[in-house]
Order: C-alpha cells, then sequence, then structure tokens
C-alpha cells in the first residue's frame, strides 16, 4: 500500500461469488502479475466503547490473526469518493486477541485528535469486542505498464454480530507506488468481463450497521463553499465533486431499500450534474460516451420518479374531492404497483455493469483533469481565469433565457411552460453552485423566488405527466375506465388554478434585479 502520513489508499468494488471465480481466472492478473497469487486465512475482532466512541470519531480498531499472529490496525479520518478510499492507518503487532492501547498511542500522531481519543477515559477503560470478520483474503500483487505497483485483494466470507451475519464478496485494488488513477483504469479492464459494484462502506460500517440498522436517509447537496479568485477549473472541480457525491449518497436507498426520496436526491444530484457540464461547455468538453450514460441513468430514475410523483403528491389532491372513493382507491392502487415495479428496474440500474462504469470513468477523467486533453480546437485557454467573471457572464446568459421564454407563461402552451421551467431550473442550479460568491441575501432572494416559481411551473407539469401515466394505465387495464377518467379530470381543472399562481410568481421574480 501506498502510505503518506500512514495514508492507506484503495478502491474497493462488490461482486458476486460467482464474478469472484471470473475473476480469479481472468487474464489481466496474469498478464500484471509479478509472483503467484498467496492466500490467507483471517479473523478478526472489531472493538469500541458501549457508546461506540471510536466510530463516532470516524474512527475503526481492529485485531486480526493472520497465520497464527496477532495485528493490530486503527484507522481514522480521510474519506471515501467512488469507492476510492483514503484513510490514515496505523499498524502493530500484539501479544494477543485484545488491543494493546499503549503501543497504538505511540503509533498515533502526538497530539491529533485520534491520539487523544485513545487516551481518554472512556476508551481506556471500556473496549469492549463489537463484531467479528472472517475472511478468505487472495492477493496479487501487480506491476502495470506505467510502473504502478497495486496489490489486488478478494476477500471473501463474512461480518458477524451473534447471529446477525453479513457475507463479504469484495475486491480491494490498493495503491503500493504510482498514480492513484491506475486504480481507476485497472478497474474498468476488469469491469469488461467481471460484473462489480462500487463499494463506498468499509467493512467496519458494515459491522456496525449489524450493530444498529441504519435506516434509509436520503441526502440532499451540501452547500458549495468557493472564491472570487479562484480559477474556472477549480471552481468546476469543486461543483461537480459535489453533484457527485450527492448522486453517491443516496444510491443505497435507490439499490436496496427502495426508498422514495433517496431515489428523488439521486436524480437531483444527477441532473446538477449535467447542469454544471452544460454550464461549463463555453470552456471544456465532456466525453460523448460519459454524457450518454448520464442521460440513461436519468432516464432510469425520472421513469420511477414520475410514477411516485403520482402516486403521492399528485394524486393526494384529491383527498377532499367528492368523488367513488373505491374507483380512485383501484387507481392508487395500481399507480402504486407500477411505481414499486420501476423502483425495482431503477435499482437494476444502478446496481448495472454500466452505471458502475460511468461513475469509474467519471472519477478517472476527473482525478485526469481529461479535459485538457481534449484537441487544440477544442481546448480552451481560459480554465485558468477567474471564476467570477465566469459566472456573471453565465448567470447573466441563463437569466435573459429565462426572462425571454417566460413572457405571458401563464396563456403558454405546456410545451412552452415546460421549456420555462427547465430554464428555470438550469438558472436556480447555476445561480446554487455560485451563491459563495455574491451577496448572500440578495442571491437568496433570488434563489428562492426561482424555487417557488418552479415549484409551480413543477406542480402544471406534474398534472401533464399524470395524465400521459393515467392513459397509459387505462390502456393497459379497462377496469380502471371510470376512477381515471375522474382523477384526469380533476387534475385538469385544478391546473387552470395552478396557472393564476403562476402569474403572480413570475411578476414577483420579474421584478427582481440580479444580483450579480
Amino acid at each position: 500500500m501506498q502510505k503518506e502520513n500512514n495514508m492507506e489508499i484503495e478502491l474497493k468494488l462488490l461482486l458476486t461469488p460467482q464474478a469472484a471465480q471470473s475473476l480469479r481466472t481472468h487474464p489481466l492478473l496474469k498478464k500484471y502479475g509479478t509472483g503467484q497469487p498467496r492466500e490467507e486465512k483471517l479473523s478478526g475482532t472489531y472493538y469500541d466503547t458501549s457508546n461506540c466512541d471510536l466510530r463516532r470519531a470516524g474512527a475503526g480498531l481492529r485485531v486480526r490473526q493472520v497465520d497464527g499472529r496477532w495485528v493490530q490496525t486503527m484507522k481514522a479520518g480521510g474519506g471515501v469518493a467512488s469507492g476510492l478510499h483514503s484513510r490514515h492507518e496505523w499498524e502493530s503487532p500484539v501479544a494477543g486477541p485484545t488491543p494493546d492501547l499503549a503501543v497504538l498511542r505511540e503509533l498515533v500522531d502526538h497530539g491529533s485528535s485520534w491520539n487523544r481519543l485513545l487516551r481518554s477515559r472512556e476508551v481506556e477503560q471500556g473496549l469492549l469486542p463489537v463484531f467479528t470478520t472472517s475472511v478468505t483474503r487472495t492477493i496479487w500483487d501487480l506491476r502495470l505498464a506505467e510502473g504502478t505497483e497495486i496489490e489486488c485483494v478478494l476477500d471473501q466470507g463474512s461480518l458477524e454480530r451473534g447471529k446477525d451475519k453479513e457475507t463479504i464478496c469484495e475486491i480491494e485494488l490498493e495503491l503500493k507506488s504510482g498514480n492513484v488513477n491506475q486504480l481507476y483504469g485497472l478497474a474498468l479492464e476488469l469491469l469488461e468481463s467481471v460484473p462489480m459494484q462500487i463499494g463506498n462502506a468499509s467493512k467496519a460500517e458494515r459491522g456496525y450497521a449489524l450493530l444498529a440498522p441504519v435506516p434509509a436517509r436520503a441526502v440532499k447537496a451540501e452547500a458549495l463553499v468557493l472564491s472570487r479568485h479562484m480559477s474556472i477549473e477549480k471552481a468546476f472541480q469543486l461543483i461537480v465533486a459535489n453533484c457527485m457525491a450527492q448522486m453517491q449518497a443516496n444510491e443505497d436507498g435507490v439499490m436496496h431499500r427502495h426508498d422514495p426520496e433517496s431515489l428523488h436526491q439521486m436524480r437531483v444530484g444527477i441532473r446538477r450534474l449535467r447542469s454544471a457540464f452544460s454550464l461549463f461547455a463555453p470552456v471544456l468538453q465532456v466525453p460523448d460516451d460519459m454524457r450518454e450514460d448520464l442521460n440513461w441513468i436519468a432516464t432510469q430514475l425520472g421513469t420511477a420518479r414520475d410514477w411516485d410523483v403520482l402516486a403521492d403528491s399528485t394524486l393526494s389532491r384529491l383527498a377532499d374531492a367528492p368523488t367513488d372513493a373505491a374507483q380512485v382507491g383501484m387507481v392508487q392502487y395500481a399507480v402504486q404497483k407500477r411505481a414499486q415495479q420501476l423502483h425495482g428496474e431503477a435499482a437494476a440500474a444502478a446496481t448495472s455493469p454500466r452505471y458502475t462504469r460511468l461513475v469509474l470513468r467519471l472519477s478517472q477523467w476527473m482525478r485526469a483533469c481529461g479535459w485538457r486533453e481534449a484537441p487544440p480546437r477544442q481546448a480552451s485557454t481560459r480554465l485558468h481565469d477567474s471564476v467570477i467573471r465566469f459566472a456573471d457572464d453565465m448567470l447573466d446568459q441563463l437569466d435573459r433565457k429565462l426572462r425571454k421564454r417566460g413572457r405571458r407563461l401563464h396563456k403558454a402552451t405546456p410545451e412552452a411552460r415546460h421549456r420555462a421551467r427547465i430554464a428555470a431550473k438550469k438558472t436556480r442550479y447555476a445561480a446554487e453552485f455560485f451563491q459563495s460568491l455574491y451577496n448572500r441575501r440578495k442571491l437568496r432572494r433570488y434563489v428562492n423566488a426561482l424555487s417557488r416559481l418552479q415549484d409551480e411551473l413543477g406542480f402544471l407539469n406534474d398534472a401533464a405527466v399524470a395524465d400521459r401515466l393515467l392513459q397509459d394505465l387505462h390502456g393497459k387495464d379497462v377496469h380502471l375506465a371510470s376512477g381515471v377518467g375522474f382523477v384526469r379530470g380533476y387534475l385538469s381543472r385544478s391546473a387552470d388554478t395552478d396557472a393564476s399562481v403562476i402569474r403572480k410568481r413570475w411578476k414577483k421574480f420579474k421584478r427582481l434585479s440580479t444580483p450579480w
């Protein structure tokens, strides 16, 4: 492993036992291998206090038996992005199956918060075994053509706490020396014939989940902080990283829990990412294959989201409407059933090799600053300019386009309103990307007005989408004709009321001066 300041760097990927068999005979491991693979039987115990003080501090402490030897390891800090785990690691031999805190305290940086944690009364007197691991590890030492050295580790086994158990089947590509971007390159080569998923959770995190299962939790985007003197390129990198973090933070809720709000927030992250690529198009080019794959996953999630909206917020408008409850109930049941089916399809897309390849490609391209390799006629000389002038220009363009598309909005056709809604959304995303560059109060007022306008346009769009989905539902089940007919009529009438609200929202937005 490459260790700078005790930093471990590895790319984690999950796979099935069947895929693991394919990996074992993969020609790349023979091509790049510097010797025969070796196998180890590993059993380990993770320790923490009854209040999980180590976990809450972002640390993990394990004692593992390897070929009759005992080794303690503490990992802390760092982070994970797109399966790339970077953590501080301290390791030492111990006499038996329990941690030796005195030895660890000498290894961990003196004066650091983790050293103070190890000296705390809670840790010194209250360590307990929390869960155990039992793993068969196969290791291949690889040297790539560029000289980068990687340790490919296949772990198969289980995490256990009492009667609870979770299967482990994962590979870790650990960087020993060379270019970290080669981890992505190797993973992409393996992915061509071995289906895998990105692994953002460590073994410790998965083990703690046995102690206290974590419910699905949708994650919104974190606030971005840019500076006025920052380069356009640096701002682009931070914005894309922010969008990808939101996208990936919601993957678990989509893949394994069929959580509607996680799906919504993952889709928002993807939409923001696509908007960022569009926003920076004047100064850099995004590869076509990545754009196509982003459009594909957006469509997969978008279809499920449309049915979620119909099942929840749209049909809930009928709660106080005088109607035949039985007929409308049949429609609601059919809509919910269809939404659940599409959540399954969205989960399949998010766990597919195509999505894994997209995330790996994006991460590799971002880390390598791939836009710099564009042909001379496409490459931009503006990337190192200050971002503030670029932000001014782009926000001004987006604002003018929105104001043009918003003329006579309350009388516009559904298609024209849809175009205005998209323009409002792009303008809002751009304003939020650059909000730290401007007067906070003025920018917030502008974004809030945009959000309210976008919400009202969204209600009308939801009604238009609902009408299309209900027609599709009726076409597949004639028994729903009466209920579908009533719902379509009710939504059509309510759309007239929404149009008058849009007029008010638009007037308020038009009166605002731009904050840049």
